[in-house]
This record gives structure tokens, sequence and C-alpha cells, in this order.
């Protein structure tokens, strides 16, 4: 577990709930409101991946549902943003990040209309009828018109924030350097393949498991307290 990833995606997804119930709910807009939240888990989900993104929709949209003046049940926002953050995280590259704004551009456009129609369809299923009272084709437009305003100017910091904790994450690192001690990536650990660890070289200058005297055959005749490899370990 990445503690900086849950960290700072806990701090934005809070942050972002506080701004959406105080702030965007009040403006008294016609038809949907600014989905901030909805930005924040797709920010967090282009970096993180499709699993992570899954995860941090799940447990926003679960706070939602929980938030005042929620009115719909328990559970229903926490599935939406559930699926929306793993498509997210679908489109990100292998290696780097995005090189040009027109991908998470597209990606906001799309989830506004996904997560509007995904909602509206689950609130269908429990017997809520709001949205087609609403009016869904109004209500469809006016959150992706609203998300694309917004998103340039807190997508792009998100996603920056997010690439600038993973470099910096302790738990990776540590992951690192774990692989390196036993031989995962070619490093002297206890490896099997070509380090010089406790199945290493021999005094013969041959290394592995088969070759010369290793050093649990060396250290097998002597006492046990004169286990080399204990040692080392």
């Amino acid at each position: 577990m990445h503690v900086y990833r849950v960290l700072l995606s806990a701090f934005l997804v809070v942050v972002a709930l506080i701004v959406q119930v105080s702030v965007l709910a009040r403006l008294q807009l016609p038809g949907a409101v600014p989905d901030l939240l909805l930005l924040t888990v797709l920010g967090l989900a282009m970096v993180y991946g499709h699993t992570a993104g899954a995860v941090i929709g799940f447990f926003a949209g679960l706070l939602a549902d929980l938030a005042p003046p929620a009115d719909h049940a328990v559970g229903r926002y926490a599935l939406v943003l559930c699926l929306i953050g793993y498509a997210a995280g679908l489109t990100r590259p292998e290696k780097g990040g995005h090189r040009s704004a027109t991908v998470p551009m597209l990606v906001v456009a799309c989830t506004a209309v996904a997560s509007t129609l995904l909602y509206a369809g689950v609130g269908a299923l429990v017997g809520d009828t709001a949205a087609r009272s609403a009016g869904l084709g109004t209500l469809v437009l006016t959150a992706t018109i609203y998300d694309l305003l917004l998103a340039p100017f807190t997508v792009p910091w998100i996603m920056w924030l997010a690439r600038r904790t993973e470099k910096k994450d302790p738990m990776a690192e540590t992951s690192g350097a774990s692989d390196r001690l036993f031989g995962l990536t070619g490093g002297t650990g206890l490896g099997l393949g070509g380090g010089t660890g406790l199945l290493g070289k021999g005094r013969s200058g041959r290394s592995g498991m088969g070759g010369g005297r290793s050093v649990i055959r060396r250290s097998s005749r002597g006492k046990a307290g004169k286990i080399k490899g204990v040692k080392k370990l």
C-alpha cells in the first residue's frame, strides 16, 4: 500500500466533497451541478490506474452518499464512481503520463455523460424517478458542459500532485530495496540468477547451487553458531 497515495487521495476527495456540497450545490445553476468529486476521481484514476481508480471512486461515492443533504439510497453514487474510476484508469499509459490534454478532456466528457446516465439508471432500478422528471437530456447536457468548463482548472493539478507523490512515496522505495535484496532486480542478495548471495559462488569460483562448494555445504560441517548464511541474513 502506498502511503502518499492514500493520504493524497483522501485529502483531495474530502476537499472536493466539501466544496461540492457547500459551494457548487448552492450556485442554483440550471440543470445539473458541476461535479468536482467526479473530476477528482478522474484525475487520480488517470495517474494511479484502474484498480486504484475503482477503489477511490467507491469510497468517494460512498462519502457523497452519506454526506448531507443526500436524499438517495446509500451506495448509489458509490457504484457509479467505482465504475467510472475503473474505466478512467484504463486510459493511463503504460509508461509515463498523457502527453496532451486531449485524452483527459475526452475522458471528462465521456464520463460526465456516462455518470449521469448510470446515476439515473441505478435510480430507476430503486424507484427514484427524479432524473426523469427533471429531464434526463437537460441533465446530461448541462453536466457535460459544467464538467468540461471546470476540468481545466482542476484535473491537471490533481494529476500533477498525484505524479509528484508517486515519485516521493517511501513505500515504493522500500519495495525496490526489498527487490534488490532478494535478487529480483539482479542485485547481490538471496537470488538464484547470478548473484553472489547465500547460494552464490563457492571456493571454486563457479556460481549456482550445483557448482563448487557453496556456503551451505561449507557451513554444514561446522558448528551451528558458525553458519555464515545466517549471519549474512
